[in-house]
């Protein structure tokens, strides 16, 4: 019985060429949706991903990184009294409205105050040494090169943070943000846009480097002891970036959809797949009939059509692979944001796989007109 569905989709693979597109199309449509969410929502945690810091402080309760408020400049130096802490840094974040001269109104922004040192923590896996160095200019920044029309200014123009000039002075990849965007720029900078910032001295999180990066939740659940430096909470970077993501995934409402879609594009998927795969069953049922009528059992002929279905999913899961990573590819290189992980990937594989498993099984529906007594007609 093996032999034969091998045999059957050998021999007649036109009639299978629908299913297979089915599957594979599916799989197509849950791969590039699974990677624009992982980078939509993957975004939102951009700040502590695109930094090596073990351990991040901030204001109370905060939900996703990106709605920092400001806490009290005395975390510093309670951070750098734990002896794991080998550095501590300052993000100041600062909420504003981008002018230039080729926008008739304003954008909005979110201007991120990091160190200029080239072992810097901040976004140091975004920045390189030297891009980092350019910062040092009073008022100089850095944005994503895919936001530069959106700002109307190229590399080197000068435009407005609050009715303050700055200087673009790089562009670089990957920072794009979710509702506005993304402004890279030094402490001092930052805190010069931000008078409050500036008067206090203070900054939406601190940041530390530890010694032994594995200690991070023993430095955590030692920081929580820590009331005499005023309110704040403490998380490792892992936790806080999941925090942001999934506050973005199921707290806006965005998530639902996400997971409608998904659920449609499945079940159209099964529908399709399953719709060509009975048809090639029905259309073979006078030689399933006559397997029956030579002593085959249903039970047998039922592996057969499941087997087929296996194949199908396999060659639509290689369909898929290929052009879902051109697709991404293309994608990439023009900046939409995309991501993909080896355990997003293994779970579009289950999926396809179970597509066409699923579409095997209402498919078998075919074989109740395998009846011997069909061939006397």
């Amino acid at each position: 019985m093996v032999s034969l569905a091998r045999r059957t989709l050998q021999r007649e693979w036109r009639r299978f060429v629908p299913a297979v597109l089915a599957v594979a199309f599916a799989g197509l449509l849950l791969t590039i949706q699974l990677a624009l969410v992982m980078g939509i929502f993957g975004s939102a945690a951009l700040y502590v991903t695109a930094s090596s810091a073990d351990v991040w402080v901030g204001y109370p309760g905060t939900q996703s990184v990106n709605y920092g408020r400001n806490v009290n400049s005395d975390l510093e130096m309670m951070l750098m009294m734990n002896p794991q802490v080998a550095a501590v840094e300052p993000l100041v974040w600062v909420d504003a409205d981008w002018h230039s001269d080729a926008n008739t109104g304003g954008v909005p922004v979110f201007v991120v105050g990091i160190g200029t040192q080239a072992n810097s923590m901040l976004f140091d896996k975004l920045l390189t040494a030297a891009t980092r160095t350019l910062l040092r200019e009073p008022r100089a920044v850095i944005v994503d090169r895919a936001d530069l029309p959106q700002l109307g200014v190229g590399v080197g123009g000068y435009a407005s943070i609050d009715g303050k000039r700055v200087h673009v002075v790089a562009t670089i990849s990957g920072l794009r943000a979710l509702g506005g965007v993304n402004v890279l720029c030094s402490v001092d900078t930052a805190r010069e846009l931000d008078s409050k910032a500036l008067e206090a001295n203070s900054a939406a999180y601190w940041v530390a480097g530890l010694k032994e990066p594995a200690q991070a939740p023993n430095v955590v659940n030692q920081l929580g002891g820590k009331t005499a430096f005023g309110a704040f909470d403490a998380w490792t970077a892992n936790e806080f970036a999941l925090r942001s993501q999934l506050y973005w995934f199921l707290d806006t409402g965005a998530g639902v959809a996400v997971l409608f879609m998904s659920a449609i594009v499945l079940l159209v998927g099964i529908v399709v797949a399953s719709q060509a795969l009975t048809a090639v069953v029905i259309s073979s049922a006078r030689e399933y009939a006559t397997l029956n009528a030579l002593g085959v059992g249903i039970r047998a002929l039922r592996a057969v059509v499941l087997e087929q279905a296996a194949w199908i999913g396999g060659g639509g899961l290689l369909l898929s692979t290929a052009l879902s990573s051109a697709l991404l590819l293309l994608a990439a290189s023009r900046d939409v944001p995309v991501a993909m992980s080896v355990t997003m990937a293994g779970v579009c594989t289950l999926l396809v796989l179970g597509i066409a498993l699923m579409s095997g099984l209402f498919a078998m529906r075919g074989l109740l007109r395998a009846d011997p007594v069909q061939l006397l007609r």
